[in-house]
């Protein structure tokens, strides 16, 4: 049957890792899964996420941002995610088009009913059947960002979102908000403060109950 599950959250939220969790635990189940990731999904898209994440491009315009995103995405759903869903396997991905909602049209300013046609173009008629949000203080997220990028290599491969004032990410977290209030019964939220085992069995339980059920969990 399949079904498109995807994980959102802001900088630190560890979507990434338990991305790899639930992949491990779906790969033990034998459950037919595609995990994947926006914007580097392809390899047009590792390209465009090059480009859109690297610290040298500050001076990236907000609507420049927001076309790199959807160009990715346009080839995204065509090259993995519809492929997938049409074979009956299920889909979870890192991040889709609720991201551009919160970061470009909450954080950056961007006019959302162009975002949604965009999306829209981008995605014709597809749309997460579940969502794990994964919620914590902004604070908090940003300081296990930092902790993260001081083990990398190269500094330069930090995140550019990383670097920007504590306010646009506050207007992302709350942007995140507005999206579960809109849609309830999409969103499952996750309280990310806590351990990572406590987090990984309530993603489990939700993937998993979603699965068996073919509907979304209760809270």
């Amino acid at each position: 049957m399949g079904g498109f599950i995807t994980f959102e959250g802001i900088e630190g939220s560890g979507k990434s890792t338990h991305m790899g969790l639930l992949a491990l635990h779906l790969k033990d189940a034998k459950i037919p899964a595609v995990i994947t990731q926006e914007p580097s999904g392809t390899a047009i898209g590792r390209k465009i996420g090059d480009i859109l994440f690297n610290r040298s491009h500050q001076g990236m315009f907000a609507e420049t941002e927001l076309l790199l995103f959807c160009a990715a995405r346009a080839q995204h759903v065509r090259e993995i995610i519809l492929p997938a869903l049409e074979a009956d396997k299920y889909v979870v991905c890192d991040r889709f088009s609720d991201a551009t909602f919160a970061y470009q049209a909450c954080g950056r300013g961007l006019d959302a009913a162009f975002i949604k046609t965009m999306n829209d173009y981008c995605a014709p008629g597809l749309k997460p059947d579940l969502t794990l949000l994964f919620d914590l203080q902004v604070e908090t997220g940003l300081q296990r960002a930092a902790g993260r990028d001081a083990k990398l290599a190269d500094p330069a491969a930090a995140d550019r979102f990383e670097r920007e004032k504590i306010d646009f990410h506050h207007r992302v977290r709350d942007g995140y908000e507005r999206l579960r209030q809109a849609e309830p019964e999409r969103f499952r939220v996750i309280d990310a403060s806590r351990t990572v085992e406590l987090v990984a069995a309530d993603v489990r339980r939700l993937v998993m109950d979603f699965i068996k059920n073919g509907k979304r969990s209760g809270r």
